[in-house]
């Protein structure tokens, strides 16, 4: 296939994902601290993995949780990135690319769920989303502090 071809293609493609359901093909967001959790049982034996995305509240000079997020496959695992050094959570949901960067990430194991811990401190209904709802977004798409 010549070069011309690929290029076609390849903005096809992104059109067309992006076209076809009225919004953007691709989100990111960033966030102060990822937390990838092993919920473990009584056992020790790991029961589900999640991401928890966190963004530190200088007020209550503490963490909130903004999301969460189980993971399904390996290849949702947060990734460390050198340049610049953050890491980095990718995965696609209805079409859609979604992408969450933070400067820090923390690897726990619990027999308490973080996420719902957290909801002693900010209820779930005051938490920041990490994407606006569709008709808010906009033609970019992408969502900003």
């Amino acid at each position: 296939m010549s070069p011309f071809l690929s290029i076609v293609g390849f903005v096809l493609a992104n059109v067309l994902v992006g076209g076809a359901s009225g919004g953007p093909a691709s989100l990111a967001e960033r966030v102060d601290l990822i937390e990838l959790n092993h919920f473990v049982d009584e056992n020790g034996r790991e029961v589900f993995q999640q991401l928890i995305f966190y963004d530190w509240s200088k007020q209550e000079r503490r963490f909130h949780v903004r999301a969460w997020r189980l993971i399904k496959g390996p290849e949702q695992l947060p990734v460390r990135r050198w340049n610049p050094t953050l890491y980095e959570c990718v995965w696609h949901d209805g079409g859609v690319r979604k992408m969450v960067t933070a400067s820090s990430m923390r690897e726990t194991w619990s027999q308490e769920d973080p996420e719902r811990a957290n909801r002693r401190f900010l209820a779930e209904d005051r938490r920041i989303p990490l994407w606006r709802p569709r008709a808010a977004q906009g033609k970019r798409g992408a969502t900003r502090r």
